[in-house]
């Protein structure tokens, strides 16, 4: 198997991205590797003071001690900690409710990430957060805060769930992070 490349905030050993402590399970093959976009090495790690995985895509053993599919990745973060947009992209919906929380989804051609738990308040069809305020319809760039590490909805502790879709099924955003990784390392070692 070749090297995987990681990120700065985090190093590789075996199959595992390894970073405060956590552990996250790579795919040690694309299953999909029509949906590894080379434009995703201009995407950006969406939590600004990463602390540490908590809960990985998949199966797992809920707050209820129930076994359930996860749907995202659980970057631990300090309350209050900005949150920054993967990808550029348009504001698809704020959401409200009691197991995401207060969330923003934001759509990028094809793909729809969402960003749930934040600190902040919804209003109709806006979201804010001190004095950030998104609104449904509004264009989002890569890298641009987008909200705050809060702990709304069903959770546990302060953390962003990050999750991603393509044309409506869940990605496991630990196989992007690796692409993301992959992409800027080989455009690196070329000439």
């Amino acid at each position: 198997m070749a090297k995987v490349p990681c990120m700065p905030w985090a190093f590789c050993r075996a199959n595992r991205l390894v970073a405060a402590g956590y552990a996250l399970l790579i795919w040690p093959a694309w299953p999909d590797r029509a949906l590894a976009e080379p434009r995703w090495r201009h995407g950006v790690f969406p939590v600004v003071q990463f602390l540490g995985y908590t809960s990985h895509f998949g199966g797992r053993i809920g707050p209820g001690g129930v076994q359930e599919h996860h749907g995202g990745l659980d970057i631990a973060a300090p309350l209050g900690s900005p949150i920054r947009g993967w990808w550029g992209g348009v504001v698809q919906a704020v959401v409200n409710d009691g197991r995401c929380g207060l969330g923003v989804v934001i759509r990028s051609g094809e793909y729809d990430h969402l960003y749930c738990h934040l600190a902040g308040q919804v209003s109709g069809r806006t979201y804010t957060s001190g004095p950030l305020r998104l609104v449904v319809g509004q264009p989002v760039r890569t890298g641009q805060v987008i909200g705050h590490v809060g702990m709304s909805g069903r959770t546990t502790g302060p953390h962003l769930h990050w999750a991603i879709s393509y044309r409506g099924r869940w990605l496991d955003p630990g196989v992007i992070l690796r692409a993301m990784a992959i992409s800027r390392s080989s455009r690196q070692l070329r000439p």
